[in-house]
């Protein structure tokens, strides 16, 4: 069930979504080769606890670090630890706070340095098709109106959907209904 929430606790949401934001900015900011991922999980841990927040995923059903950071053809939630990046590198930043008993979380993926045609397109079709989302969220549309758009989109440009990881809604807990 889908809690709704008040315009302050909106309010709290959007202080803790702009701690993410502002967290995986610098963290694609850092980005290069020779970096290594466990660097990057300690540069996340520290600015969240600087902006007066603490990282959502640390310790989440045991997971051991304050970022989720997968390369290339890991899917989702990878942990970081000792490999450094490569040039060309597809790195998908997952990240999550708490801040004042509220959740933020967002993922972002980028490219280490210069990238190829299809990295690009890659992304591209994957920000396109979150745009293709949104535009479906609206008044007396169906959650599956949301997913059937990114579906769509994505498979109409030669790519495909991963089933057995979904968008959720955030507040209180980490992952809220809806999921789409």
């Amino acid at each position: 069930m889908i809690q709704l929430k008040s315009a302050e606790e909106i309010r709290i949401m959007d202080r803790a979504n702009a701690i993410v934001h502002q967290v995986l900015g610098a963290l694609e900011a850092a980005l290069a080769p020779g970096v290594v991922l466990g660097d990057l999980d300690h540069m996340a841990h520290s600015l969240t606890l600087s902006a007066g927040a603490k990282p959502a995923f640390k310790g989440y059903h045991g997971y051991p670090a304050s970022i989720c950071i997968s390369v290339n053809d890991e899917v989702v939630h990878g942990i970081p630890g000792g490999r450094a990046l490569k040039q060309g590198d597809l790195v998908s930043l997952d990240f999550g706070v708490v801040f004042q008993g509220f959740y933020g979380d967002a993922a972002r993926t980028c490219v280490v340095g210069s990238h190829d045609v299809e990295a690009r397109r890659l992304m591209d079709v994957t920000r396109a098709s979150l745009m293709k989302g949104i535009e479906q969220a609206r008044p007396g549309n169906r959650v599956s109106d949301i997913s059937h758009a990114v579906q769509a989109w994505v498979e109409s440009h030669g790519f495909s959907v991963v089933r057995d990881y979904v968008g959720h809604g955030i507040g209180r807990a980490l992952h809220e209904d809806p999921q789409i």
